[in-house]
């Protein structure tokens, strides 16, 4: 007699669930063991830093502005204080209205990237869209005395494989984070504290805010930066992260 092992309607669902939950990760989020950095990537071609990759003890420590001009003096002047130098992402809508801010962060010694023109996502956007949002802001940060820009960072940090692809064409890296403390939703300095402090390791790029909407931001840099130090971690600009990664580590195929 022939056996059968029968499964039910009910299991067969749930153990599909699961099969296409794991092919979605393996597609969408690939984390390349033979590269120096961790990366997001759907292929072998261009890819988006989240972090270096590196158990060293550099880390990253960025911030995004896309609106106001209150919050971002404050951090700069704590950054001083502490002998931090950060790497700084701007959209070339708000870099028109505020030249005045851009010349502080350089001049201070901090790096500059950019988030294109206008701060709408770029998965909202057909890709022909997507290219001329990129060159304007070339244009418009050219015109401001920034020709030389490589770092992007998207809107609300969306991409996609066809995104990252178009970046790099284009001469940018595409740059994402591996800490993020939420500091945006202003959850409390101590929140934001705590999860810096608990999840930054080597090689970590840490995302934080200095548009308008940040309330908690620069009383929590207070506690956090002589405290990564403390750590044992040393900051350094995203391209900094980038040219000791490579210099550690086998190169990026």
């Amino acid at each position: 007699m022939q056996h059968f092992h029968v499964w039910k309607w009910s299991s067969l669902k749930r153990w599909g669930l699961v099969v296409i939950a794991a092919l979605f990760c393996a597609i969408f989020l690939v984390v390349e063991r033979d590269s120096a950095f961790s990366v997001f990537s759907t292929d072998k071609g261009p890819r988006a830093l989240i972090s270096s990759g590196e158990k060293g003890k550099d880390v990253s420590l960025t911030f995004n502005i896309s609106w106001g001009q209150q919050q971002v003096y404050p951090i700069l002047d704590t950054l001083k204080k502490h002998d931090v130098k950060a790497t700084f992402f701007v959209n070339g809508e708000w870099a028109e209205r505020h030249p005045e801010i851009l010349k502080a962060i350089t001049e201070d010694g901090h790096e500059l990237g950019m988030m294109g023109y206008r701060y709408k996502s770029y998965l909202k956007q057909d890709i022909t869209q997507v290219k001329k949002d990129l060159l304007y802001a070339r244009t418009v940060f050219g015109k401001l005395g920034y020709d030389e820009l490589s770092l992007l960072r998207t809107p609300n940090g969306h991409v996609n494989n066809e995104v990252i692809t178009m970046a790099s064409k284009l001469g940018y890296q595409v740059v994402q984070w591996s800490v993020n403390p939420k500091d945006w939703d202003n959850p409390g300095t101590q929140v934001i504290v705590d999860h810096v402090m608990k999840e930054t390791s080597g090689g970590d790029i840490i995302l934080m805010h200095a548009s308008d909407s940040v309330k908690q931001t620069n009383k929590a840099l207070g506690t956090i930066l002589p405290g990564i130090k403390q750590k044992g971690f040393h900051f350094v600009t995203i391209s900094e992260l980038i040219s000791k990664a490579e210099t550690e580590s086998s190169p990026i195929n």
